[in-house]
């Protein structure tokens, strides 16, 4: 089914050249159905690539998909263009007497520092609270995630020694939840973040399932018993060369030492192409959200929406 993007948002051009079913703003406005209501938060610097890689994992919905992307007010992004953000993005103040099917919220490479010490932590302290009652199910992404997990239930974050980067093995421990429905006995994901959750401190939580976790990464999707809170701590909606990118900017940095990611270059040849392991299970993954936690989950009548316990 299609996704509804604004008509002259540059992922259009990629998506069609890909085959995904893509309806502008106009061809939508003539359908007579309710589309599925997402927002996306996304915190990136490289906002243009995150949300073709959203898009992209968003095509496959039960039902047309209507994108609202957002921004923060209280930080002005360095590596977007002004006039893409003010063409394409809204604050918080634009779209907060809306409600929504559901919500994504980004990642971030803020590891470093404290939640408290992030410029537009109260600002989205504010985005998390008023999702409470706004949003059906919101999917949080890597920092995102993190912060996520700390703001609603005091999970903390730890730093780690080294920067844990590459695509990691992942098991999945219950094949029979409708997050995980048709995932095989392992699969991949890359990870790209210097901070980790613990696996005793979301034990702790009785509102908190781990559905899947990774020796290297340790638990790496989680949700809230109702499903209206999904947590993945890798990056699933990363492209082929994305973690390449990212390991070409640490060099061009002088970082030292310079993190090398792990079980994605073949034969940890950096001019070699990685190979792309992890497409059909994040395809799944968000597949499984919207169709099992938002289009059969979500009342027809946004307004009805009651509170998140």
């Amino acid at each position: 089914m299609p996704i509804k993007i604004p008509n002259a948002l540059p992922a259009a051009q990629t998506l069609e050249k890909e085959n995904i079913f893509v309806m502008t703003e106009h061809r939508a406005q003539m359908q007579d159905i309710r589309p599925l209501k997402i927002v996306i938060l996304n915190l990136m610097p490289t906002k243009i690539d995150t949300e073709t890689q959203l898009l992209r994992l968003l095509s496959n919905s039960p039902l047309q998909v209507e994108i609202d992307l957002l921004q923060t007010a209280s930080y002005t992004p360095k590596n977007t263009p002004m006039e893409h953000l003010l063409n394409f993005y809204k604050t918080f103040d634009d779209i907060k007497k809306n409600r929504y099917d559901g919500m994504i919220i980004t990642g971030a490479p803020i590891e470093h520092l404290a939640f408290e010490d992030v410029d537009y932590w109260p600002e989205l302290c504010e985005i998390m609270t008023w999702s409470r009652k706004n949003i059906y199910s919101t999917l949080h992404i890597c920092w995102g995630a993190q912060a996520a997990l700390y703001y609603h239930y005091k999970v903390k974050k730890y730093p780690l020694s080294q920067k844990l980067t590459g695509v990691f093995r992942h098991r999945p421990l219950d094949t029979n939840h409708p997050l995980l429905k048709g995932f095989d006995e392992c699969f991949y994901m890359p990870h790209s973040r210097f901070t980790e959750i613990r696996t005793e401190d979301v034990m702790a939580v009785d509102s908190l399932s781990i559905l899947a976790v990774s020796e290297a990464a340790e638990p790496v999707i989680l949700s809230n018993a109702t499903g209206r809170r999904v947590f993945i701590t890798g990056h699933c909606e990363y492209d082929r060369d994305t973690l390449k990118g990212e390991y070409l900017r640490d060099v061009q940095r002088g970082i030292s030492p310079i993190p090398f990611p792990q079980n994605y270059f073949p034969q940890n040849d950096p001019e070699g192409i990685p190979l792309f392991t992890w497409s059909s299970h994040a395809n799944l993954l968000f597949s499984n959200w919207l169709n099992y936690f938002v289009y059969q989950q979500t009342p027809f009548d946004l307004s009805s929406l009651n509170l998140i316990p």
